[in-house]
Order: C-alpha cells, then structure tokens, then sequence
C-alpha cells in the first residue's frame, strides 16, 4: 500500500508546531553531515589533520631548489556508534478507537512530533557532551552559574579560543544552559535599550550576539560530576614541557573514579590555567591523564600538585569547524526491506533530516523511525568549557 505517508505529512509538520519542545543550541551550531543515503553502523568517518609546520629561521640564497620540510598528515577517524530507534505499532482496532475520538490522523502526527523531540533530544545532549569533553581549557567558577553580575566571562571564554587559532569569522558560538541564560538576561546593561543597541532582549528575550560570538541556549547541556582521585602530582624529573598533553602523575589516591573524563584541573604553580581532562585515569597510584590541544600553557616543575575542580555544568564555546555531526537513517538491502512507504521528513526545530518507514504486518501496522549518529571534536583548540 503505497503513499501511505504522504497524505500524512501535513499532520506530521503540523504536530511538530504544536508538541512542546526543548531549547537547540547545539546542534545548528556544528558542522553537520547529514543526507538521505544510508548508513551502515559502526562506519568509520575519516578526517585529514595537519600537524604545526617547521619554521626556518634562515635563509640561503642558491643555484639549487631546497628540498623542503617534510609534513606528516594525520587521519583522525569517528565511528558512527550511536542508534536512536523508536516505534509505534497500530492495529485496525487502534485506528478506529482514535477515530472515535481525536482521530488518528492528529495523535499519529503527535506521536511522530514526539518521536522527532526525543530522537533530536538524545543528539543534542550527545553532540553536547562530546563537546565538553573535548575542549582545551575552561574558565569560571565551577558550580557557580556565569554572568551572575556582568557578563565577563564571553571575553575571556572568547580569548582562549583566539589564542588557541580560532579564525574570526562569525560562526562561534557559546551554548548555554537556561540557568546561565536568565542570568544574562538579568543583567540591566543588556536589557537597555539605549547600551544594548536594540530592544530584542527586552521585547522578545531574544539573546544577541557579544563578541563576536553567537548566544544559544540547549537544553542538551548536562552536568558533571567529578572524578574521587586526591594527592596527585607530577611525575617527570624534567618536568612537564609548554604544549604537552600528556601528564604523568604520581602519588595518586585514586578513590571510586580516579580522574574522569571532563574533569577540570589546575596545578599548583599554574592556577591561573584551567584545563580539561580527555582521556582519565580509573585507578593506580601512578599513571598518566591526557588533555586537549594545545596543551599545556605553561611548563609544570617535577612533583607540581594537581587539584580537580568541583562538579560543574559544562556550558560550551566552539567554533563550527571544531566538532563535525554525522546523521544517517540505516543503509537498506537491495531493493528495499518490508517496509512499503517511507518519508523523509526535517524536523523543523533541529533542521536534522529522519527517515519515516511503514511496515504492513498481519493485522497490524508499524512506524519506525531509525537514525545513527554519532559527534566527533576535529579541533580541540577551538573549543573551551565555560563553567556553572
């Protein structure tokens, strides 16, 4: 039975406006690689990434061309490991108990409206997440929400990322929490019409840009809870070099978590810098941890103590370069599965694209909506954590 979702596409979009919603904020702000070809899950998504060149500081004028400096070129990989399944079976008797009441053409539409809110609510969480564990340093003040009298921080979340590289070019953008957004709304500078340039705070809650970067809230943004390790300190005769990612450490109390990824730690003769923990370490007394590029801002004497900031919302800044999103409904056999009608349908709020698929069984119809997923941090010098 063909076309069984077309004529149902109008109450589709129209449920969509009507189904409530959570605040995306991250999603529109990646890069997102997304289409209506399948995919296989577990695919692997690769990407070129070049390391810093050699700079020569001489010059020697010859009859013979210099060879060159030769370049690595590195293959960064993601997998595409993340499925979002859901399914909403009906029986003739469904059908007509609805249309003895609401009708079925307006709770179908509803369902899928629902079905598109969590399947978008689980990449955003996912996207955001991903981006907190792969940013290069933070700023703030952990399990203290931002801009509680000025908003300070967007400079100095904005000048770690200039700092780390990040071009200037309009597309980076702080994804916030709700809590960290009225904050910002409270602030009388920016509800003035005359310092704020324009009454769209004021009139329609609207958060402008400040510089240079976009404002976003996302209801995606999650708290972390830190890791038990106490009593941690270097472990490197010569100590730990500007630009290392690597720290070795020593003395470590490890506790229920050790270090986790996520973590924020300063050390002892550098607390002015903020850094965010990749890769952790679960147990031991000694063992390695491993933070994002560009690493360390400042050398780390031998035996420099290590310190875990407090749980923390981790509100993000990034630029739309550093974390690439990958969306695919499952790659079909030849021919086709069972299914006899599908729908590609956006979601009006996210702008992601879901495949809509019906299957006709004995007495008994199904919907499925399938999607896999999956975010990668390509760059991450251009993103930071700004804590709450």
């Amino acid at each position: 039975m063909a076309n069984v979702l077309t004529d149902l596409a109008a109450d589709i979009y129209r449920a969509a406006d009507i189904v409530g919603r959570e605040l995306v904020g991250v999603i529109p702000s990646v890069t997102i690689n997304a289409g209506s070809e399948g995919a296989a899950f577990g695919d692997t998504v690769r990407a070129a990434y070049t390391r810093t060149p050699t700079l020569n500081d001489s010059y020697a004028p010859a009859m013979t061309i210099p060879e060159g400096d030769d370049q690595t070129v590195d293959n960064k990989t993601m997998t595409i490991d993340k499925v979002a399944n859901i399914q909403i079976p009906y029986t003739g008797e469904d059908i007509k108990h609805l249309n003895n009441g609401a009708g079925y053409e307006t709770v179908y539409g509803d369902q899928i409206a629902q079905a598109m809110r969590k399947i978008t609510n689980a990449i955003e969480s996912h996207t955001a997440s991903t981006l907190a564990l792969g940013a290069s340093r933070a700023i703030g003040t952990a399990g203290t929400t931002p801009f509680g009298s000025n908003f300070d921080e967007v400079a100095e979340i904005r000048q770690i990322l200039v700092d780390n590289g990040m071009p200037l070019d309009g597309q980076a953008t702080i994804a916030m929490n709700t809590a960290a957004g009225t904050k910002l709304r409270n602030l009388a500078q920016l509800q003035r019409v005359n310092e704020a340039g324009g009454e769209e705070l004021l009139r329609r809650g609207e958060l402008l840009n400040l510089q240079g970067l976009m404002l976003k809230e996302s209801n995606g943004i999650a708290s972390h809870v830190k890791g038990t390790a106490t009593g941690g300190r270097t472990n490197d005769a010569s100590g730990v070099a500007v630009g290392a990612t690597v720290i070795p450490l020593e003395n470590i109390t490890a506790g229920g978590t050790g270090y986790k990824a996520g973590d924020v730690v300063t050390f002892a003769s550098d607390t002015a810098n903020k850094y965010v923990v990749e890769v952790g370490l679960a147990s031991g007394a000694t063992g390695n941890i491993t933070i994002a590029a560009p690493g360390l801002r400042v050398a780390l004497p031998d035996n420099d103590n290590i310190t875990i900031l407090n749980n923390h919302t981790a509100n993000v800044a990034f630029h739309r370069a550093a974390c690439e999103l990958v969306v695919r409904p499952p790659a079909q056999p030849l021919g086709g599965d069972a299914a006899v009608d599908r729908l590609t349908v956006q979601d009006p709020f996210s702008g992601l694209v879901y495949d809509i698929g019906v299957y006709k069984g004995y007495g008994k119809s199904m919907f499925d909506i399938t999607t896999f997923y999956a975010a990668k941090v390509w760059k991450p010098n251009f993103v930071a954590t700004l804590l709450g």
